[in-house]
C-alpha cells in the first residue's frame, strides 16, 4: 500500500509561486484532516508547512479505525466482512466521483468548493460543517485511545496525586496533551510535519505485532467467530466506514497530480490494499481473542510480549502528533478571517489561544466519555458516511446531472439511501449505547 501511495505522493508539487498565485489555497491535513479553501492569499511559510505535512500524512492508512476492525468483525460476525469490503468499494467509487466533479469545474480546488459548485453557499456550509465536526470528533477518539493505552503501558504503576482526584491514566493523558499543546502555537508546520509519517509506521507495527502474536506469542487462533449478528450491524458500520475516511483531501491530491487522469486508478489500488489490510487484521484479531477482543486490538494483546509493548507505545505516541496537524485547517481559516490590521504576533496569540481552548475541551470530553468504540462508531455514523459517500454522490449527481445516464442516477440515489439508513441507525444505536454507559458510570460513582 505505502509504495503505491508514495508514488502518488511523489507526483505532488507545491512551489512558492503556486502558493502566491492561488487565492483559494488549499489547507489540507491527513486522511482524517480537512481540505478547506483559504479565502485570501496564504503566507508562504504557512502554505509550505501545511503542504509538507499533507504530503507525509496523505500516505497514511486510518490507523485509528484499524484498531477497531477485529472488534467490529467479532461483534458483527464473519459475514460482516462483506460490509467492510463493500464499503471499501463504495468509497473507491465515491472518490472517483469527486474527481469527476473536479473535471467538470477545473477552478474547484477543495471539497468545500465542490459543495459550493453543487448547491451554492449552502453546499459549502454543509461541507465545511461536516469537516470541522469530523476533525473535532476524531481528536476526541484519538485522546480516548491515548488514555486507554496508557493504562496498559503503565500497568501496575500509580501516581499518588490525591489532590488531583484523577486516576493514573487520566493524569498521564493530561500530561501528554499538555506536552502536545505548544505545537498548536506553531505557524510553520514544516518543523513538525515529519511526525505525521509515524502513522504509517504505527499501522504497519500494529499489523505485524498481531501477526507475531499469532506466530510467536503462544496465543492460539482457535476462537469461533459468529456468522452474523444483525443487531450489531448499525454500530459496527460506523466503525467500518470510519476506517476509510479520507475523502476530504482527495480533491487536493487530484489537483496536485501531474496526471490527474490516473487519480481513479490510484484510488482503486489504494482502497484495495487498505481493504485487504483491514480484512486480514480483523480476522486475525477476532480468531486470536474471540469474544474478549477489545475495541482497540492493542489492549487485547499479551502484555508481556515485546511486540505488544512496541504496539502500545506506537498507539500512545501517535495521538500526540495529531493535534497540531489536525488543527491546521481550522487555524488557517481562523487566521485568514482575522482583521488585516492585526499583526502576525496578535494573530498567532489568537490562533494559539483558541486552539488551546478547543484542545482542553477535547481532553475534558475524552476523560468524561472514555468509551472508544461508541464515540468512534458515532463519528463514523454521524459524519463519515456523509463525507465519504452521501455528499460525494449528491454533489456529482447535481453537478453532472445532464451527462449522467439513468442507471448511474439510480446507483447514486441507492447509495445515498443505503448509507443514510446505516448512518441514521448507527447514530441512534451508538448514541444510545454512549448514554447508557455514561449513566452506568455516574450511578457507580454516585453517592
Amino acid at each position: 500500500m505505502c509504495e503505491n501511495i508514495w508514488k502518488f505522493i511523489g507526483n505532488l508539487r507545491c512551489s512558492k509561486a503556486d502558493c502566491l498565485s492561488n487565492g483559494n489555497q488549499v489547507a489540507s491535513e491527513t486522511m482524517h484532516g480537512a481540505n478547506l479553501a483559504v479565502q485570501q492569499v496564504c503566507d508562504i511559510d504557512v502554505c509550505k508547512g501545511i503542504r509538507i505535512a499533507e504530503e507525509n500524512k496523505n500516505a497514511e492508512p486510518n490507523s485509528l479505525g484499524q484498531l477497531s476492525t477485529p472488534y467490529a468483525l467479532e461483534n458483527g460476525g464473519w459475514a460482516s466482512v462483506f460490509l467492510l469490503i463493500g464499503l471499501g468499494v463504495i468509497c473507491a467509487y465515491s472518490s472517483h466521483l469527486l474527481g469527476k466533479c473536479l473535471d467538470k469545474n477545473p477552478k474547484s480546488r477543495s471539497y468545500v468548493d465542490i459543495g459550493q459548485n453543487a448547491f451554492g453557499k449552502k453546499g459549502r456550509v454543509i461541507a465545511a460543517t461536516f469537516i470541522y465536526l469530523e476533525i473535532f470528533m476524531a481528536l476526541v477518539s484519538y485522546t480516548i485511545s491515548l488514555h486507554d493505552n496508557f493504562i496498559k503501558v503503565f500497568f501496575g504503576r500509580n501516581l499518588n496525586l490525591s489532590w488531583a482526584k484523577l486516576s493514573t491514566s487520566q493524569i498521564l493523558t493530561v500530561m501528554a496533551v499538555l506536552v502536545a499543546l505548544p505545537s498548536l502555537w506553531l505557524r510553520d508546520l514544516s518543523s513538525i510535519s515529519f511526525l505525521s509519517s509515524g502513522g504509517i509506521l504505527m499501522s504497519l507495527l500494529i499489523f505485524i505485532s498481531v501477526a507475531c502474536t499469532a506466530i510467536f506469542g503462544g496465543v492460539k487462533a482457535n476462537h469461533k467467530i459468529p456468522v452474523l449478528q444483525l443487531d450489531k450491524i448499525p454500530s459496527i458500520s460506523g466503525l467500518y466506514i470510519f476506517s476509510y475516511a479520507g475523502h476530504i483531501v482527495f480533491p487536493d491530491l487530484y489537483k496536485a497530480m501531474k496526471d490527474p487522469s490516473k487519480f481513479t486508478k490510484v484510488s482503486i489500488v489504494s482502497f484495495a490494499l487498505v481493504t485487504f489490510l483491514y480484512t486480514a487484521l480483523a480476522f486475525m484479531g477476532a480468531k486470536l481473542f474471540g469474544p474478549g477482543v477489545s475495541s482497540q486490538i492493542t489492549l487485547s494483546m499479551p502484555p508481556h510480549l515485546i511486540v505488544t509493548k512496541i504496539a502500545l507505545w506506537a498507539t500512545v505516541l501517535t495521538p500526540m502528533t495529531k493535534y497540531a496537524l489536525e488543527f491546521a485547517p481550522f487555524a488557517i481559516q481562523l487566521e485568514q478571517h482575522l482583521p488585516v490590521s492585526f499583526s502576525s504576533k496578535t494573530k498567532m496569540i489568537i490562533r494559539g489561544t483558541v486552539g488551546s481552548f478547543l484542545l482542553l475541551v477535547i481532553l475534558t470530553l475524552a476523560l468524561s466519555l472514555p468509551y472508544f468504540e461508541h464515540v468512534l462508531s458515532l463519528t463514523g455514523s454521524l459524519v463519515s458516511f456523509c463525507i465519504c459517500v452521501i455528499l460525494p454522490c449528491a454533489f456529482y449527481t447535481k453537478i453532472c446531472w445532464a451527462q449522467i445516464s439513468k442507471p448511474f442516477i439510480i446507483l447514486n440515489v441507492t447509495l445515498i439511501a443505503f448509507c443514510s439508513f446505516l448512518g441514521v441507525f448507527g447514530t441512534i444505536v451508538s448514541s444510545k449505547s454512549l448514554i447508557q454507559n455514561l449513566q452506568r458510570s455516574i450511578h457507580r460513582t454516585g453517592p
